[in-house]
């Protein structure tokens, strides 16, 4: 009897063929796309640095925020536990006398940093663009009131109000005028807090107006000058419209930050006379570290942060819709 014997390498590749084929990784895995493992050794580093950024932006804003949120429904002085008192800080608040006062006196602020504040940088950006010779050194000037300390710069303007040797009561003495008792006055105290803020923090809306200016193309102003258009025209035909976006943005944003105005009632007036100054920082202050009662002030700075925010939606809308 024969037997036919097939060679060794013949059965070996019988058998492999009739085994199954190993298994494929996933595209979708990262075991399975080596760009996918390179890209993440790669940026290894960058992503460790965003977490890092991440958990300290979490721990010490997002992390207040809530916490200030859930005290503002407990009754907290620090000295006992904390007691849950649901919405009795909120009717707390609008039964004192002072937190509709607050408000009124903190719009009051801000419709007076509009007037003055919203129109003094924009004069200002078009008088420097306009110029040819010492540009830098006027730059640096109007913006060397911002990096001053707050507290310097309210002390010297303290002195500028000064009733008896301030620089303004001289001033008014050299054209024969009565002096002002500019901080000790209801009537006078509110616009001398805005003139201080509005010099103090005019530099940096300057600057960016300038920028702006300096992206409108020449060749709008010189078709307006053939045309025959005045500087007014030019300015509000053509300046005004190319700078619209900037102008609300702008606006937006100096009206949420005036809405928070507590350096200059603190250090200047201490909310006088007679609370012609107080604002809604400065009562919110006054509960939490002259009352001791966290709670109610916490209360307070909800309601603010809700105030705030609905102008930060309004803002969040017009840049999407510029996008």
């Amino acid at each position: 009897m024969t037997m036919s014997l097939q060679p060794l390498s013949d059965a070996g590749e019988k058998t492999t063929e009739g085994d199954d084929p190993p298994p494929r990784p996933r595209a979708g895995t990262t075991a399975g796309n080596p760009r996918l493992r390179r890209a993440l050794r790669e940026n290894l580093v960058a992503y460790l640095f965003l977490a890092a950024g991440v958990l300290c932006f979490a721990l010490f804003s997002w992390y207040p925020i809530v916490r200030g949120a859930v005290l503002g429904f407990q009754q907290v002085t620090f000295a006992e536990p904390a007691r849950w008192v649901g919405l009795d800080n909120f009717r707390r608040l609008f039964d004192d006398p002072l937190f509709l006062t607050a408000w009124q006196n903190t719009g009051y602020f801000t419709l007076l940093a509009l007037v003055f504040g919203f129109a003094a940088p924009f004069a200002t950006a078009v008088v420097l663009n306009e110029l040819r010779h010492g540009r830098s050194y006027l730059r640096m000037t109007v913006y060397l009131p911002v990096m001053l300390p707050p507290i310097v710069t309210m002390l010297l303007w303290r002195q500028f109000y000064d009733p008896g040797p301030g620089l303004f009561n001289q001033a008014l003495e050299v054209f024969h005028l009565p002096a002002q008792q500019w901080l000790e006055s209801e009537n006078l105290a509110m616009v001398s807090l805005v003139l201080v803020s509005t010099w103090a923090n005019m530099g940096t809306t300057t600057l960016i107006y300038l920028a702006a200016l300096g992206g409108i193309p020449g060749e709008l102003y010189e078709a307006a000058e053939l045309d025959g258009a005045s500087i007014r025209q030019r300015l509000w035909h053509v300046t005004v419209p190319q700078m619209r976006f900037i102008l609300m943005i702008t606006l937006l944003l100096q009206v949420i930050g005036t809405m928070q105005v507590f350096v200059e009632p603190f250090v200047l007036t201490g909310g006088g006379p007679d609370d012609a100054t107080v604002t809604v920082l400065l009562l919110l202050y006054r509960y939490a570290f002259v009352y001791n009662d966290f709670g109610l002030a916490s209360a307070m700075s909800t309601l603010l942060f809700v105030v705030l925010g609905l102008f930060s939606v309004v803002y969040l809308r017009l840049t999407r819709s510029k996008g």
